[in-house]
């Protein structure tokens, strides 16, 4: 992670990929994992855990909501969860070293429209880099949590909101989707 500050109540872009392109993901398991860490002091926006690489969007909370040990040192959960994580699976499967390429890499997003492209472009991943043939179906996304009622820690109702609904949310996305795959295709007759 950048020697700079987090700032409460900033949102921020995380993404990182595995050291040498490995997989940073090696079962279900770890999936579940990996988010935990960072619930005491953000709101999740949106995430992709990719095999390989990951990106969340997130809203660390503002100081006064922050857990005590926090306030001072908002960069610690995300210290936590790499340092961790990385053991933890170093431990299970025999490995040592490095499973991130480098520290985590992050962007402030500075406004509304940023967030609803960086929230589209999460959700998309799974497309771009051909881990699936639908992005909407794609199992560690959170694409599929703003689509059900069921409770989940992600801040639903601001993200909904901020696409004018869950209509509009889901057409968002499919519109992105078309004008990403017509760019592919348009590519692909190059190689021809």
């Amino acid at each position: 992670m950048k020697n700079d500050i987090l700032e409460a109540g900033a949102i921020y872009h995380f993404f990182n990929r595995g050291n040498n392109k490995e997989n940073i993901f090696i079962e279900d398991r770890n999936y579940n994992y990996f988010l935990k860490y960072l619930l005491p002091i953000s709101d999740v926006y949106a995430y992709c855990l990719l095999k390989n690489h990951f990106h969340i969007a997130i809203k660390i909370r503002e100081k006064e909501e922050l857990p005590e040990k926090y306030q001072e040192k908002i960069h610690l959960p995300f210290s936590n969860l790499f340092n961790t994580y990385t053991k933890s699976i170093n431990k299970a499967y025999d490995r040592s070293g490095s499973l991130f390429q480098e520290h985590p890499q992050r962007n402030r997003v500075e406004n509304e429209e940023y967030l609803r492209q960086l929230i589209i472009y999460i959700h998309l991943n799974p497309l771009k880099h051909k881990f699936s043939d639908d992005f909407s179906a794609y199992k560690h996304s959170s694409f599929q949590s703003y689509l059900s009622d069921r409770e989940t820690n992600l801040d639903k109702e601001y993200i909904l909101d901020l696409f004018g609904g869950k209509e509009n949310f889901i057409y968002y996305h499919h519109e992105k989707q078309q004008k990403y795959e017509g760019l592919i295709d348009e590519i692909d007759k190059f190689d021809l």
